[in-house]
């Protein structure tokens, strides 16, 4: 099965009677209903941060590892009944009364941040188990001996946080960390409310129709129940968005309170079968870049394993919302800076002196603003994310692609000394595509695999060698964005690289392997060089002789019409008769244009109705359905859709994300 996440929005919820009982119904709202949501995720955040601090060592950590309880019995799957079965149970505070479902979501919620951090657990034990005399400098045996010990799946940015973060600890305490435990703290219970750890006596879902969802859940109606009483039913209509198909299973939901509305994280499943590893004979090669976010080519598998590629390249151009993005970011390190400002002479202040009310007004402002700037730049990143992988998608079911390889640049991170550039790749949206671009293949049959990124821009696919990157023939590209080499290649350099991914996949389809969290990855490659298919030659060129174009007559002298000189003080104006009934007559001349008569007429004006067309202009050039909020589709410009046989396609509407 597969599973998406469709984030609505609870605006008002009706409380008491009891799902499919009669009863007398109170109308809550949107308010009411984040507060008493708000108050639930507060017990449970409460609950669960107890438990996590109270289990937090060395010891008990190995044991909810070692996946065995006391009894010799394995631990379920289930978070909150391993807990129990351990005897690590959620207590309310003193005086609070919640019943047993609402003990069951503190605990899963425990029991999923000490499983994360047993899985980061056993990356530090390997590497301080392996630690060098250099950690940033490590051998090919030191390398060796750490891949044996770290958990299989370990990708090298998450050796090399955890380097720096143990290099911190031994340079402030002058030794090693015993443990994780002792590495950093007991982490914090996110504040939501996962209700798929309860049952039916403490949320029902009921579908309504396609669209709507009726969601029952006991809430509090105070801020720490005395009693049951004090717990009332309530029931929250949900509004699915278009993007979920009618008669889809849905799923127990997540409630998210925040800014006086709850959000709703309602799962939905669709039947799936994932799609073989190997055996693919067409693939699209995908190149990440900074401007052009997306550069894929088409590449096919021949009889004889030669990857044969075509000349055509698809882009994702994305540079008017990558320009968006850095002044957004830009104006967010100013009012940080502002606000950092304003709280240094609030907290300068002498103690005895008056809290001044025109800075801390100032300070809320700027808070605020803050914070709006960091959800337009959220929302931005989502919207650019998901318009780029439904564009991908689209390409790859066109041209009957089963497979798409992408470099795996989880290791990339900002370096050097140009701060723009720094800023755009910490801030890019890389990880959001992978998972865009997985889950939307997911729903066509569409495998996803990632390919060793290292070298891809700097060796040719034809013939392996060291490319040089120049700047463009035209020159009108800032940067050195074309590749050369000594064999005669001479493209765009993420066309290329695009070109050497596909190669790699393709070549390397029995080395790939799918690492713990599912997804698929070729760790070593060998690189294939690629040849172009011979363009076919149009209908017109097979039909038609081709004309002769040299030039055997003279060109014959074109004749220029009088010009008419004008004065530089007025514009030249077309002049017509004016109408009989005007003060100038019959034989008098006016501007052309409506007269003011024609603009302002007297009398009733009547009603013309207005029609809408059904289809609206496309560009050509323009993702179509990549209007995610307003003018985003102004400013991302990518190659249309198109079929086998150069047919232009239609790209599917996505939601629109405010």
């Amino acid at each position: 099965m597969l599973t998406s996440i469709a984030t609505c929005t609870a605006y008002r919820a009706v409380c008491g009677g009891k799902p499919g009982v009669p009863g007398v119904r109170v109308p809550v709202s949107g308010r009411v209903l984040a507060e008493r949501v708000g108050w639930l995720a507060d017990l449970v955040r409460g609950m669960a941060d107890e438990v996590i601090a109270a289990h937090w060592s060395n010891a008990e950590m190995a044991e909810l590892a070692g996946g065995v309880g006391p009894d010799g019995r394995r631990l379920p799957s289930s978070g909150w009944m391993a807990l129990r079965r351990l005897g690590w149970c959620a207590v309310p505070s003193a005086g609070v009364v919640v019943s047993d479902r609402v003990r069951r979501i503190a605990e899963e919620e425990a029991a999923r941040a000490l499983r994360l951090a047993c899985h980061r657990r056993g990356i530090v034990a390997a590497l301080l188990a392996t630690w060098p005399a250099d950690p940033f400098a490590r051998t090919d045996d030191e390398w060796s001996a750490l891949r044996a010990a770290l958990p299989a799946g370990t990708d090298n940015a998450t050796i090399r946080n955890r380097t720096r973060q143990i290099t911190g600890y031994i340079g402030v305490y002058g030794r090693f960390p015993v443990g994780l435990c002792e590495l950093e703290g007991p982490p914090a219970a996110a504040r939501q409310v996962s209700l798929a750890a309860a049952d039916r006596q403490q949320v029902v879902v009921d579908r309504v129709d396609d669209r709507v969802v009726r969601v029952w859940a006991q809430l509090p109606i105070c801020a720490a129940p005395a009693s049951y009483r004090d717990w009332v039913w309530h029931d929250v209509d949900v509004v699915l968005p278009a993007t979920v198909p009618a008669g889809v299973k849905v799923c127990t939901p997540t409630l998210r309170p925040g800014d006086g509305k709850v959000r709703v994280d309602l799962p939905w499943q669709t039947p799936h079968t994932r799609p073989p590893l190997d055996g693919h004979t067409r693939a699209l090669g995908v190149d990440w870049g900074v401007n052009t976010l997306l550069t894929a080519t088409v590449a096919d598998l021949d009889q004889d394993g030669s990857v044969v590629v075509r000349g055509r390249p698809l882009r994702f151009d994305a540079t008017g919302v990558s320009a968006k993005l850095v002044r957004l970011r830009r104006h967010r390190e100013h009012l940080k800076t502002k606000a950092d400002h304003l709280t240094r002479l609030r907290d300068g202040r002498p103690a005895d002196a008056p809290a001044d009310p025109a800075l801390t007004g100032k300070l809320v402002l700027l808070e605020a603003e803050h914070s709006a700037v960091c959800a337009r730049i959220r929302h931005l990143n989502k919207a650019l994310a998901w318009s780029s992988a439904r564009w991908l998608v689209d390409h790859a079911t066109a041209v009957g692609a089963t497979v798409i390889y992408v470099e795996n640049l989880a290791t990339l991170e900002a370096g050097g000394r140009s701060r723009s550039l720094n800023r755009r790749l910490s801030g890019a949206v890389r990880g959001t595509v992978f998972t865009a671009i997985a889950h939307l293949a997911a729903k066509v049959g569409i495998a996803v695999i990632t390919v060793p990124a290292r070298g891809t821009s700097s060796g040719c696919p034809r013939c392996g060698g060291a490319v040089k990157h120049v700047k463009t023939p035209q020159g009108r590209v800032a940067g050195y964005r074309w590749a050369t080499c000594s064999c005669g290649m001479s493209m765009d350099r993420d066309h290329a690289a695009a070109q050497r991914i596909a190669a790699r996949g393709l070549a390397n389809q029995a080395k790939t392997r799918r690492d713990r969290n599912g997804n698929a990855a070729i760790r070593t490659a060998t690189d294939t060089p690629v040849r172009h298919r011979p363009r076919r030659p149009t209908q017109a060129a097979t039909i038609r002789p081709p004309r002769d174009r040299r030039k055997t007559v003279p060109t014959p002298k074109q004749v220029r019409p009088a010009t008419v000189k004008t004065t530089r003080l007025l514009p030249s104006r077309r002049q017509v008769p004016a109408p009989a009934d005007s003060p100038l007559g019959s034989a008098g001349k006016r501007p052309a244009g409506r007269t003011p008569q024609e603009t302002n007429p007297k009398g009733p004006v009547p009603q013309v109705p207005h029609t809408v067309p059904t289809t609206a202009p496309r560009h050509p050039h323009r993702v179509r359905g990549a209007v995610l909020g307003r003018g985003f589709h102004r400013h991302v410009h990518a190659t249309p859709v198109t079929d086998r046989n150069g047919n232009a396609g239609r790209m599917p509407d996505l939601p629109r994300i405010t």
